[in-house]
Parts: C-alpha cells; structure tokens; sequence
C-alpha cells in the first residue's frame, strides 16, 4: 500500500506556521553521494524524474566537484542533460569557478556553494580555512550573480550546531559566516545540521540571532539529519520562526562523506506527513513519493530509513 489512510493525517493547523512549505529535495544529490556504490546515470535520471513526478518543485540533481573527492557523483556532464528538460528547479553545487563553469556550459540555472562554520570540517572538506574558503566563493557568486536573475545561488553552511571534532558552535560564528555569505550575493542560505546534534532550543537561538543581525527569514532554508531523531522536532522550530524551505532527501537517503558521525538526512516522506497533518501545503503526492522511495531502495538493495515509507509500503527493517 502506497497511499495514506483516508483522511490521515487529520489536518489540525497551529497559529504561527508558513501557509505553504518549499520542499529543497536533496536525495539525488546528499543522499546519493554517501552511497559505497556508485548508482548508475540512467538510475539517477530515473530517480529525479520520479521525484518530479510527485510535485516536488526543487530536486538538487548532482554535483560539480572533482570526481577524486565524490566520485559517486562523477558523471554530472552525462547526469544533467538527461533531466534539464523537466520543468522543475534543479540546482547543482559549484565548489569554484571550474565547477561552475562546467555547471553553466550545461544550462545549469540554480547553483551552491558550501561553506563551514567550522575550522576543522572547512579543512576537511574543503583544504582551507572558512576564511579562505569564503574568499573561493566570492568569485564564483559574483559571476554566477552576473549572469541575471535566470541564475540563482544557495549558501550551505555546514555544521552550524556541532561538529564532530570541534564539538558546540558558538551561535555567533555561525551569524558570521551566514552574514558574508549573504553579503557576497547568496539569494538563499541552508543552516545545516551536519552530525545531527541540534535541538528545537538551539534552532530557535539561532534564527533569532540571524534576524538580529538583518538575515531575513525568507532567505533561509534549513537542513536537518536525524541522527538523534530531532530532526522533525527541529523542523517544527523553524517553521514557528517563519522559515518555509526545508531542505529534505526522499527516503531518507544520505549522510556527509567528509563527517563520519554524519547519519540520515530528513526522509522528505516523514517531513510531508508531519506537514500535511499540520494542514500545510507542499504540492507533494505522498502516495507516489513513497512509491519512488520504494523503487530506489530496491535498486540500493536496502529498506528505506524513512518511517513513513515503511508504514505507507509495509518495508520491513
């Protein structure tokens, strides 16, 4: 069964939560790159069609980095063309101006950049300081920004509640790094919560302190896992401090290459459920995103992680 009760969830509405949620699906791309083994083009362009298919507006498609450092993602250049004509928003992430450029020559009309709010995961991941790593981007969202409004450009920022080496994030670092970011020309931020470590507490600290420092709230997006299963708990924080672009993956699909501690991203099923019994509008079929969730995982020879898939199609554990 792939189709929810009638009338399940029962839609209450809470005073105080956007209308409407932007759902930034991230499976194809976070959820496909921590795979051990590489998934197949014709899989993946299966997959985002799939995912278009169920209303979902905004898919993150592939990644333009060098294929040494994600090498689940190397066939970007073939992955791309394969699904530029679905009329959905498809973004890609640019490391540098190479990886833009690669981006641009294929039509690409959404890109990111990710930063770190730490020192350790910006060495990590990147071989610079968050200082140097901000100095790479800037040319990059300059001329992304140059090509017109046709181009839009997201900020990551990673670990803006832990991190696996450093451990707390002190919420003032993290208002600095967001502050450049949006500075430099990001139309929108993502606050990710890298290793999964944050609470509703700490969520609302934080957002408070960005509009304190003249970060509007429409321009932030937020990134959850759920290692500690507070991912949802978090959600809901943002939402009640106006933010309405949720980043999720379908299935649960995905973690971090570069943090170890890095476990399951938001299942885009589970935040919709939530959502829907919330009586707020996504635009997304549950039913046939369960359905596409189901598919892959048989393609990755593994249950999905996500609760609501297993509830809605019997997966068992």
């Amino acid at each position: 069964m792939n189709t929810p009760e009638p009338g399940l969830p029962m839609p209450v509405p809470a005073e105080g939560l956007p209308a409407r949620v932007r759902i930034h699906e991230v499976g194809a791309r976070d959820g496909l790159q921590n795979e051990k083994a590489t998934v197949p083009t014709a899989v993946k362009a299966e997959f985002i069609r799939r995912l278009a298919g169920t209303g979902l507006t905004t898919i993150e498609a592939t990644s333009f980095v060098h294929p040494k450092w994600v090498p689940q993602l190397a066939d970007a250049e073939e992955l791309y063309p394969a699904v530029s004509d679905l009329p959905v928003e498809l973004p890609v992430l640019v490391p540098n101006e190479r990886g833009l450029d690669r981006a641009l020559a294929l039509g690409a009309r959404g890109v990111a950049v990710f930063a770190s709010a730490t020192e350790s995961f910006a060495k990590a991941n990147l071989n610079r300081t968050v200082d140097e790593a901000l100095a790479m981007f800037e040319p990059v969202v300059a001329r992304a920004k140059a090509q017109g409004d046709e181009v839009r450009v997201r900020g990551y920022l990673s670990m803006c509640f832990g991190d696996p080496w450093e451990g707390p994030v002190a919420v003032p670092r993290v208002v600095r790094v967001c502050r450049a970011l949006l500075d430099m020309g990001c139309d929108e931020l993502s606050l990710g919560d890298t290793i999964g470590v944050a609470t509703p507490g700490h969520v609302t600290a934080l957002l408070t302190a960005l509009t304190e420092a003249g970060v509007p709230v429409s321009a932030l997006g937020v990134h959850f896992h759920d290692t500690y299963g507070q991912a949802l708990a978090n959600t809901l924080a943002a939402l009640q401090r106006g933010v309405s672009t949720v980043d999720a993956s379908a299935g649960g699909l995905g973690g971090c290459p570069f943090a170890k501690s890095a476990t399951g991203n938001l299942a885009t099923e589970d935040l919709v459920w939530m959502l829907r019994g919330l009586g707020i509008d996504t635009g997304v079929d549950l039913g046939r995103l369960v359905a596409t969730s189901v598919w892959m995982a048989a393609h990755l020879g593994r249950p999905s992680p996500s609760r609501t898939v297993r509830a809605l199609s019997h997966q068992e554990s």
